[in-house]
């Protein structure tokens, strides 16, 4: 029986400030980094969609376009983003859908080929979770 599993990555407001070549305290990517990250995950996505493993994937806006919301003293908190420039939050997902938790990792475990600056690379990493598609019984 195939399962839903969710595949997160994360990045910081830094790495998105490197990624598009503006300043930060990490060295900008060029654009033949930026090329090869696209051409990796077009392959990437492709070979999920071809596979019919792949449910849904999305990259998410520069932590810049966020807002958290925390509750403090018994108020919900609004705190638009970024937040400490090396705070990572989450860069994108996928949703896959197959036959196991170790095919899932497989999958993720792909990730670790992306292109990119090594100094990103060497702390790059993807949590997979299973995604719980039943509803609790609290009748019982």
């Amino acid at each position: 029986m195939a399962v839903k599993y969710m595949i997160l990555t994360f990045a910081s407001q830094q790495d998105y400030q490197a990624m598009t070549g503006q300043g930060s305290s990490q060295p900008v990517w060029t654009q033949e980094d930026y090329a090869a990250l696209g051409a990796f995950m077009d392959a990437f996505n492709k070979e999920l969609l071809d596979s019919g493993e792949l449910v849904e994937t999305r990259g998410l806006s520069t932590p810049v376009h966020s807002r958290r919301v925390r509750l403090q003293e018994g108020v919900p908190v609004v705190t638009d983003g970024p937040y400490a420039e090396s705070e990572e939050v989450l860069a994108g997902y996928w949703v896959v859908e197959c036959a196991s938790f170790d095919r899932a990792t497989e999958i993720a475990s792909r990730l670790a080929n992306c292109p990119g600056p090594d100094h990103l690379r060497a702390r790059a990493y993807a949590d997979v979770r299973p995604i719980d598609e039943h509803q609790p019984d609290f009748e019982g």
